[in-house]
């Protein structure tokens, strides 16, 4: 299993990020991958999952509204909307063994990716 985090960067408040985890090794169809964030001192926080069966979908109340997961064969997508200063920290993306229900608790997520950097900034 492996995860890969990209498409972070600097942007201004209001403005638009779309992130990406590239999964190989394991069928993306058969398993839920969620999308986490830590800003620095901070614990790490989840941001919003996709499930694996049924493709349901959760969102931190945080990004409701400006964040949209998705997914391909081989890809999670995170479109980020409406960006705040607050938003800024490392995105990553867990991967969980278990054929259920995703969550937005890390204790699911056995597998990371190396994040990326998404700074919102003026």
């Amino acid at each position: 299993v492996q995860l890969q985090a990209s498409g972070g960067g600097l942007v201004q408040p209001g403005g638009s990020l779309r992130l990406t985890c590239a999964t190989s090794g394991f069928t993306l169809d058969y398993y839920a991958i969620g999308w986490f964030r830590q800003a620095p001192g901070k614990e790490r926080e989840g941001v919003s999952c996709i499930s694996s069966k049924d493709g349901s979908i959760y969102y931190a109340d945080s990004v409701k509204g400006r964040f949209t997961i998705s997914k391909d064969n081989a890809n999670v997508y995170l479109q980020m909307n409406s960006l705040k200063p607050e938003d800024t920290a490392v995105y990553s993306c867990g991967f969980s063994g278990g054929r259920g229900a995703c969550a937005l608790s890390t204790v699911i997520y056995s597998t990371w990716g190396q994040g990326t950097q998404v700074t919102v900034s003026s």
